[in-house]
């Protein structure tokens, strides 16, 4: 997914947890105290959540079954559960077993292929085991791990966007790999945000599938093409189905759905790649609007997505 920005508006992309993101700010005199904004928000989430940093909260909690958890942990545990129960469960935190057996068990920059036989898996427990103490201690059943991967940079996105446009006044958007949070006054017609089937944080125009503008709420993107690799010749991703604990099987390379938050969004993109084709219904359903890619090219738009004047921007 990539961004656009308004004329007088303010663009900054760097990479973070090995993918692209974009700020973007309304009032360029604002944009270097939104990074520090946006910063301080990262560095929490990575303090909280990062499985791949020995000394998170998460990984302390993955290791010894119970952690005191600080208030943005317990935020963060709070949105995931939310994220658990708007997508019927498949936006499941206790995916994390599979995740490491089938080899995503270090930053995704760091994997490599490997020769090794794919292992047996295990539906998830799901959120039954964890418990959330009134003394604010976090408890895994025995051998459960999470990983938040799903919903904590949702709601990273959420927390600095909705900060950032309440201290400045400013509008800001917020785009962390796919999962972009607007708040404040958007740019006349709303943000221009390019659809394209990638995450580097520069993409080329002739990369970008279409353009939509967005004035308020929330986008996110989910992919089951992006963040892959290899096993035993075997292309896995990080979507994993909770009922199989594989990599879900699905007929689509991307889910894009709109909603009024980030981890709301990004529950239901998410679900979209496990549910497959049932994904139509589903959104429908849920009154959502959505745009779905199949590995062909076609696309499907549900809940009113608008279709392009062009095909391309």
């Amino acid at each position: 997914m990539s961004e656009g920005k308004g004329t007088q508006s303010a663009v900054e992309h760097f990479s973070i947890w090995g993918t692209s993101a974009t700020l973007a700010v309304t009032d360029p005199g604002c944009l270097r105290e939104a990074r520090t904004i946006l910063d301080a928000v990262l560095t929490a989430t990575t303090s909280a959540a990062s499985r791949f940093d020995a000394d998170s909260e998460i990984s302390r909690l993955n290791a010894h079954g119970s952690v005191s958890a600080s208030p943005w942990f317990l935020s963060l545990l709070n949105q995931a559960q939310r994220a658990y129960e708007i997508s019927d469960g498949l936006c499941d935190p206790t995916i994390a077993p599979s995740l490491i057996s089938l080899g995503y068990d270090r930053d995704f920059d760091a994997l490599t292929a490997s020769d090794e036989a794919l292992p047996s898996t295990n539906p998830s427990p799901g959120w039954t085991a964890i418990t959330i103490g009134d003394d604010n201690r976090v408890s895994l059943a025995l051998g459960t791990a999470i990983d938040l991967g799903a919903s904590a940079k949702s709601a990273a996105a959420d927390a600095a966007a909705t900060t950032i446009a309440a201290q400045l006044g400013c509008g800001v958007l917020v785009d962390l790999g796919g999962d972009l949070r607007i708040a404040g006054s958007a740019p006349q017609g709303g943000w221009a945000i390019g659809l394209a089937m990638s995450a580097k944080s520069a993409v080329a125009e002739h990369e970008i599938d279409e353009v939509v503008g967005l004035a308020a709420g929330a986008m996110t993107s989910s992919s089951s093409i992006v963040r892959t690799w290899q096993r035993n010749g075997a292309t896995l991703h990080h979507i994993i189905d909770p009922r199989t604990g594989r990599s879900a099987q699905t007929p689509w390379a991307m889910a894009s759905v709109v909603a009024a938050s980030a981890v709301d969004a990004n529950a239901l993109s998410t679900a979209a790649i496990i549910w497959g084709e049932d994904a139509i219904f589903e959104l429908a359903q849920r009154s959502t609007q959505a745009r779905l890619v199949r590995h062909d090219g076609s696309i499907e738009r549900v809940g009113g997505w608008v279709e392009p004047t062009e095909g391309k921007p």
